[in-house]
This record gives C-alpha cells, structure tokens and sequence, in this order.
C-alpha cells in the first residue's frame, strides 16, 4: 500500500469527537484520576497528581469540541482514551 493511501486510511479511522455535557465530561476526567478542587463562576477546575496545568471544564449544556481537544491534551489523555472514557 503506498504511504499516501495509508495516511488516507488512518486519517479517518478514528471517529470524530462531538460536543458532549459538561457532566458528561467530568465523569471522564473523573474516571482517569482528576479531582475538582474549585469551582470559579461556571467553571470548574480538575487536577491531578503528576499533571502541570488544570483541566477546566465549564458548565455548559454542550462544550464545544475545541475546549474538549484542549483537556485532553492539557491531561495528555489519548483520544482512544476519552473515547473509551465517555462510553
């Protein structure tokens, strides 16, 4: 197979993320070790140990797929992972 259709192939195998609750989020970051450690307005902040930076999640009825990609890769948590995660 040449390096072209490869790429191809695994460029959209992966299923694309969609907006989801913010319950819904929190019961993934929850699930990988994140704990909340304050609420600022519609905001609320997840840490974990062994991660830099908080993870913040607002509470929106449908976060949009830019703040969802941004948390995970602030958690480097893997898409499969999230995925996985959000069932």
């Amino acid at each position: 197979m040449a390096l072209s259709a490869y790429r191809y192939l695994c460029r959209w195998s992966m299923p694309k993320l969609s907006p989801v609750s913010y319950k819904s989020l929190i019961r993934v970051f929850e699930a990988d070790g994140f704990r909340c450690v304050r609420v600022e307005g519609d905001h609320m902040v997840f840490t974990k140990p062994g991660v830099m930076r908080p993870v913040v999640i607002p509470r929106y009825g449908a976060v949009p797929v830019f703040i969802i990609k941004n948390n995970l890769r602030t958690a480097r948590m893997s898409r499969e992972r999230y995925l996985e995660l959000v069932g």
